[in-house]
C-alpha cells in the first residue's frame, strides 16, 4: 500500500525540511545585507548584522579638542573641558583609559593623576575635564582610549549616499541608469528574435530543419568565454565595440540558445488543431504568429525574459569587456561595486548599501514575474 498513487510518502517531512533549509539558506545572506545596509560603519565593525537590535560593545580611541583654542583659566591652573562624542550619539562609556596598553584602565568619573599636577576625568556620558598648567595643555588633544556601550543605530544615509551623491566614487544613480539602459534591450531582443526562430523551428516544415535543432543544442553548451575575444575582434571590425550596441548583440548572442531551445519546446506542444484550423480560415503564418502563438507563448517567454534580465543585470564579465569607458559614463553598477571594493574596502556600509540597490531591482522582477517560471520551464516537457 505503501507505494500505491496517491498515499503520502513517509519521507515527506525530510522534503519539507529540506525545502526551509534550503530557503533559510538564500534569505539569511539577503536580509543580513539589507540590515547592514542600514547600519553605521561603527555598528557594523562591532557586531554582527543579527546583533543589530541589541546593544554593542565597542572600543574606540577619540582624542580631545586642541588645548590651544579651549583651554581656560581656573584658579592659576588651566582646564579644558568638552564631550567625546557628538551631541547625537547616545553612547555609554563603560571603561576608559589613558594608553593603548590599559584601554580598560578607569571606570566612569575616576579621576586619574597624569603627574605634576596634570589629571584628567571621564565620565559616563563622555564629558571630560582634563586639568593641568599651560604648557602641559598645549598643542594636540590628548587620546582617550574608551570602552563604549552603543544602542541600535539604524539610518538612511547610507542610502542617500550611493543614490544621490554626486561623487562618482560613491554614487550609484548614473550606474543604475547604465545598468538598465544595457539590461532591458538585452533582454528584449533576443527574446523577439526567438520567437521568430522558435515559430520556423516548431510549425514551419523547411529543409535542413532538424540540423539548425540540433545546433542550437549545441549551441547551449558552448562557453561564454570562449567567443568573447572573437566576437570583440568583429564588434571593432565593424565599428560598434566598446559601446551599448555591441553589448546588446553580445548578450542577445549569448542568450539566443536558450531562448530558441525553451521557446520551441514550449510552442511545440501547443494544441495542433488551433494552428490547423487557422489555416483553413485562411491565415498566414505572420497572422497565427502574432495572434495565437504569441499569446498562448507568453509564459515560456516570460520565464527566459526572468533569467535574461537576472544575467544581464548581475553581469561583470561582458561589461567589462564591450563596455570599457575611461570617464565612467558607461559603468553598469556590477563594475561600480567591483570599484568600491577596490577603493573602499573598509567602507563596508557602503559597498552593503550598493549591492542591496544592486539586487532590489532583480528581486523585483522575480518576485513578480515567478508565477510564469516554472510553467515556462515545464511546458513541452511532457505530452
Amino acid at each position: 500500500m505503501d507505494g500505491m498513487a496517491g498515499t503520502s510518502s513517509k519521507l515527506t517531512w525530510a522534503v519539507h525540511i529540506s525545502a526551509v533549509l534550503l530557503v533559510a539558506l538564500w534569505l539569511f545572506p539577503t536580509v543580513g545585507l539589507l540590515v547592514s545596509s542600514f547600519r553605521t560603519a561603527d555598528q557594523i565593525s562591532s557586531s554582527g548584522w543579527w546583533a543589530s537590535v541589541f546593544s554593542s560593545e565597542q572600543r574606540t580611541v577619540i582624542r580631545t579638542v586642541d588645548p590651544d583654542d579651549f583651554r581656560i583659566e581656573e584658579n592659576s591652573a588651566f582646564a579644558v573641558t568638552g564631550d567625546l562624542f557628538a551631541a547625537d550619539e547616545e553612547k555609554e562609556v563603560i571603561a576608559w583609559g589613558t594608553s593603548s596598553r590599559e584601554v580598560e584602565a578607569y571606570a566612569p568619573g575616576d579621576l586619574v593623576d597624569l603627574g605634576d599636577g596634570e589629571s584628567i576625568t571621564v565620565d559616563s556620558e563622555g564629558t571630560y575635564s582634563w586639568k593641568g598648567n599651560e604648557e602641559q595643555l598645549s598643542g594636540r588633544g590628548k587620546r582617550v582610549f574608551a570602552t563604549v556601550v552603543s544602542p541600535p543605530d539604524f539610518t538612511t544615509d547610507n542610502y542617500e549616499r550611493v543614490l544621490f551623491s554626486g561623487d562618482s566614487t560613491d554614487g550609484m544613480a548614473k550606474t543604475f541608469f547604465n545598468t538598465l539602459t544595457v539590461t532591458i534591450p538585452a533582454t528584449i531582443i533576443p527574446i523577439v528574435i526567438a520567437a521568430f526562430a522558435a515559430y520556423a523551428l516548431a510549425w514551419m516544415q523547411f529543409p535542413g530543419r532538424a540540423i539548425l535543432i540540433a545546433s542550437v543544442v549545441g549551441l547551449l553548451v558552448v562557453p561564454l568565454q570562449l567567443a568573447l575575444i572573437p566576437l570583440l575582434q568583429f564588434h571593432n571590425n565593424i565599428g560598434i565595440g566598446k559601446g551599448y550596441l555591441g553589448t546588446w548583440m553580445a548578450h542577445t548572442g549569448f542568450g539566443l540558445p536558450l531562448a530558441v531551445y525553451l521557446l520551441r519546446n514550449y510552442m511545440v506542444g501547443l494544441p495542433r488543431d488551433i494552428i490547423e484550423n487557422a489555416k483553413v480560415d485562411g491565415a498566414t503564418d505572420f497572422q497565427i504568429f502574432t495572434k495565437i502563438i504569441i499569446p498562448l507563448s507568453f509564459p515560456a517567454m516570460a520565464s527566459f525574459a526572468i533569467f535574461q534580465f537576472l544575467w544581464t543585470w548581475n553581469d561583470l564579465l561582458v561589461a567589462r569587456v564591450f563596455l570599457i569607458d575611461a570617464t565612467g559614463e558607461t559603468t553598469v553598477m556590477t563594475n561600480q561595486i567591483v570599484e568600491l571594493l577596490g577603493t573602499r574596502g573598509g567602507n563596508w556600509e557602503i559597498l552593503a548599501t550598493a549591492a542591496f540597490v544592486s539586487i532590489a531591482v532583480p528581486l523585483i522582477v522575480f518576485f513578480t514575474m515567478q508565477r510564469y517560471l516554472v510553467r515556462g520551464l515545464l511546458a513541452g516537457s511532457v505530452k
